[in-house]
C-alpha cells in the first residue's frame, strides 16, 4: 500500500514563511527553491517565523537592541536569507541580530524557525560546523549553537539544504537530522547539548528520513522508511514507543508539498486522512485511528482506473474533510468526506465545460464562515472561489483578470493570509500588474489595494498589520492603499 499528498492546513500561526533580508555577504544557494522562495537580490532565499498571533497580544518587555536586555519572542518575527534578521515591523525595529558564520567565506543561511520555550529553533551554518540545530531569544548573545549533532568532519551538516519539519510534542522539538553514522533519523531536543538525541534509528541500513510529524490523541505520528519504503509511524516520545502503525507504503518527499501549510495529516474526529494505495484501488482515501486495525480506506472514489483519484490538498472545515479528487469522469473537482463512504461525495463539477481536467481546486483557506480556495471553471481560468459545502454555495467570488482568465501569480499560491476578517493575496488584473488585493468572499469587497510591479511575497501577520516582500523591501498594510507602505530595504 502506498500513501502519498499527505497534507493539511494549518493556522496562519503556523505558517514558514519565505523573507529576504541582503547582508553584505555574497554566497552561492544551491539548494532547491520551493513555493514562496524569493530571491533578495541575489541567489540567496530565506525565511520568517511568525512567532505573533497577529492580534498584539503578549506581555513582558521588548527591546530593540539585539545585543542584549529582554526581547518578547511573541512580539517579533525572525527573517533570514544570507544571516538572521528579526522585525517588530518598523523600520529602526529591523535588524540583524546575529551573523552566525562569522567566517569569511560565506553566510549562514538560517531556515526553519520555530518557537519553543521562549526561543526560536532554526538550522544555520557558522562555516565550521555545517547545518546544525540553533536556537535564539532575539539577542546576538542569545543566539546560539544547540549542538553540533553530526560532528563527523569540516562542515558536516545535520539537516538538509533548505528543509525542516520542526514539531513541539509533549514538551520538546522534534525533527529529522543525520549524526553522520545512523542518517537522517528522528531526533528531539529540550534546548540543551545533553538533551539534543536521536529517538531511534529506525532504518540501521541508512536514512529513515522522517517526515510530516502530526500529534494526535497523545501520540506523534509521522511516516519514515526502515528500509523498504516509508510508513505510517507513531511516538509517544520513547525508543520503545516509537513504533510501525501498519504496513503502508507511503510515497516519497518529491509529491509533497514544500509549503509548511499543506505538510502532515489532516485530522477529523480523532483520525488521520491520507492518499494510500493498497495495490488494487491506487490512490484512494484513507484513514487511520492510530491502530492496525483502525487504519482502512474510505472509499474507492475512481473505481474505473488502476491509478485512482489521487485525492490531495487536504483540509478540515465545518466537521467534514474538503480535497481535490479525480472520479475519472469529472476530472479533479472539489470533494468532501465526513468519514464514510456514503459521506463522501464531490461537491461541485465546477469545471464542466473541459471534459477529464476539472477545476483543480487548490490554495485552501478558511474565511468568515466560507472556504476559499482557486480553481478554473474552464472559462475564467484560475480565479477565486468559495464553497459553504453545498453545490448551490459553492460560487466564484470575482473574476479579477476578465481579459483572458486570470489566475493568482503562482498555481497553488501559498501566501493567502486572513487579517481582521480580511483574505489577503497576490494577483494581476493585467491592467496594474502584481498587486496587494484583499476580499471579505464578496464580489464587491473583493479589491486592489496596491500596484508594486516587483511582485509580492512572503505575507505575514505582526502586531495586527499584515507584512510582506517586494523584490529585496518589506512593505505593510493596514488593509488600505493609504495604509500600505514601504518599511525598510533591504538593499
Amino acid at each position: 500500500m502506498t500513501i502519498r499528498n499527505i497534507k493539511r492546513v494549518t493556522g496562519i500561526a503556523a505558517l514558514l514563511l519565505i523573507l529576504g533580508a541582503c547582508s553584505s555577504n555574497s554566497g552561492q544557494d544551491n539548494g532547491a527553491n520551493t513555493p514562496g522562495a524569493v530571491n533578495d537580490g541575489g541567489s540567496n532565499t530565506g525565511s520568517v517565523t511568525n512567532t505573533s498571533s497577529g492580534t498584539g497580544a503578549g506581555s513582558g518587555p521588548s527591546t530593540t537592541n539585539p545585543n542584549g536586555g529582554v526581547v518578547n519572542i511573541s512580539q517579533i518575527k525572525f527573517l533570514s536569507a544570507n544571516d538572521v534578521w528579526r522585525t517588530d515591523g518598523t523600520a529602526d525595529g529591523t535588524m540583524l541580530v546575529k551573523d552566525t558564520n562569522a567566517t569569511s567565506v560565506g553566510n549562514s543561511f538560517p531556515y526553519g524557525y520555530k518557537e519553543f520555550n521562549g526561543a526560536v529553533y532554526f538550522q544555520s551554518n557558522d562555516g565550521v560546523n555545517g547545518f546544525e540545530l540553533w536556537k535564539s531569544d532575539g539577542t546576538t548573545n542569545g543566539t546560539v549553537l544547540v549542538k553540533n549533532i553530526n560532528n563527523t568532519g569540516n562542515q558536516a551538516s545535520a539537516f538538509h539544504y533548505r528543509f525542516s519539519d520542526f514539531t513541539v510534542f509533549n514538551g520538546a522539538l522534534y525533527f529529522q537530522a543525520d549524526n553522520g553514522v545512523n542518517g537522517f533519523e528522528i531526533w528531539k531536543t529540550d534546548g540543551t547539548d545533553a538533551g539534543t538525541v536521536m529517538l531511534k534509528d529506525i532504518n540501521p541500513a541508512g536514512s529513515s528520513s522522517p517526515t510530516d510529524f502530526t500529534s494526535m490523541n497523545g501520540a506523534l505520528y509521522f511516516r519514515a522508511d526502515a528500509g523498504n519504503g516509508a510508513r505510517l509511524w507513531k511516538t509517544d516520545g520513547t525508543n520503545a514507543g516509537t513504533v510501525m502503525v501498519k504496513d503502508l507504503k507511503i510515497a516519497t518527499a518529491t509529491t509533497m508539498a514544500p509549503d509548511d501549510r499543506m505538510r502532515g495529516f489532516p485530522v477529523l474526529n480523532g483520525e488521520l486522512y491520507f492518499s494510500a494505495d493498497d495495490g488494487v484501488h491506487g490512490y484512494e482515501l484513507w484513514k487511520s485511528d492510530g491502530t492496525a486495525a483502525g487504519t482502512v480506506m474510505v472509499k474507492d472514489i475512481n473505481p474505473v482506473s488502476a491509478a485512482g483519484s489521487s485525492p490531495a490538498e487536504f483540509i478540515v472545515f465545518n466537521g467534514a474533510l474538503y480535497f481535490e479528487a479525480n472520479d475519472g469522469m469529472n476530472g479533479v473537482e472539489l470533494w468532501k468526506s465526513d468519514g464514510t463512504a456514503d459521506g463522501t461525495t464531490m461537491v461541485k463539477d465546477i469545471n464542466s465545460i473541459g471534459p477529464g481536467f476539472g477545476s483543480i481546486p487548490a490554495s485552501f483557506i478558511i474565511l468568515n464562515g466560507a472556504l476559499c480556495f482557486q480553481a478554473t471553471d474552464g472559462v475564467n481560468g484560475y480565479e477565486l472561489w468559495k464553497t459553504d459545502g453545498t453545490s448551490a454555495g459553492t460560487t466564484m467570488v470575482k473574476d479579477i483578470n476578465v481579459e483572458n482568465g486570470a489566475r493568482f501569480s503562482e498555481y497553488r499560491f501559498t501566501d493567502l493570509t486572513i487579517l481582521n476578517g480580511a483574505l489577503y493575496f497576490q494577483a494581476n488584473d493585467h491592467v496594474n500588474g502584481p498587486a496587494l488585493w484583499k476580499t471579505d468572499g464578496s464580489a464587491a469587497g473583493t479589491v486592489l489595494l496596491k500596484s508594486i510591479n516587483t511582485g509580492l511575497t512572503n505575507f505575514f501577520v505582526l502586531n495586527g498589520a499584515l507584512y510582506f516582500q517586494s523584490g529585496a523591501s518589506l512593505w505593510k498594510s493596514d488593509g488600505t492603499a493609504a495604509g500600505t507602505v514601504l518599511v525598510k530595504n533591504f538593499n
